[in-house]
This record gives C-alpha cells, sequence and structure tokens, in this order.
C-alpha cells in the first residue's frame, strides 16, 4: 500500500517537474490555481501523468472538486484503494 507521504512526494515533484514550480511554492494547502497558478489545461496535463504513473483510470468528476495539493493526494489515495 503506498503512504499518503509517497504520493504527496509524487505530485509534489510532477508539479515541480511539469509546471516549473518551486518545490518550496507547494504544500499540501497551497491551491492549484490560485498559488501554483495552474489552469484547467495544467490540471489535464496532471491528471494524464498521474494516471500513467498509477496505472488507474481517473474519472474528471473526482478531480472536479480538487482545490489544493492535499486534495490531489487525497483523490489519489481513494483511487488506489479501489479494486
Amino acid at each position: 500500500m503506498i503512504e499518503k507521504n509517497e504520493i504527496y512526494q509524487e505530485v509534489s515533484t510532477l508539479l515541480t517537474k511539469l509546471f516549473e514550480i518551486d518545490p518550496q511554492d507547494i504544500s499540501p494547502e497551497s491551491r492549484l490555481y490560485e498559488d501554483l497558478e495552474l489552469d484547467s489545461i495544467d490540471a489535464v496535463d496532471m491528471i494524464v501523468h498521474l494516471q500513467k504513473k498509477t496505472g488507474k483510470k481517473i474519472k474528471p468528476e473526482e478531480f472536479k472538486a480538487v482545490r489544493t495539493v492535499q486534495d490531489v493526494v487525497d483523490a489519489v489515495e481513494r483511487l488506489l484503494q479501489e479494486e
């Protein structure tokens, strides 16, 4: 079972690599759109990368409510718990 901390590290690394966000700007409370300045296309890119990493299909509605980095971590964790 993957731990929350590992998921957080993965999401954090993804944000840094994909969007050139300074790792110091990323925290669980960071808001994707307001604080990290992602847009909807960035969010889709992130979902595609997370799908490749997890090997799971991510439903768009799962990510509609996602607002912060922690929300992404929680959504990925729920996804990995599904069988």
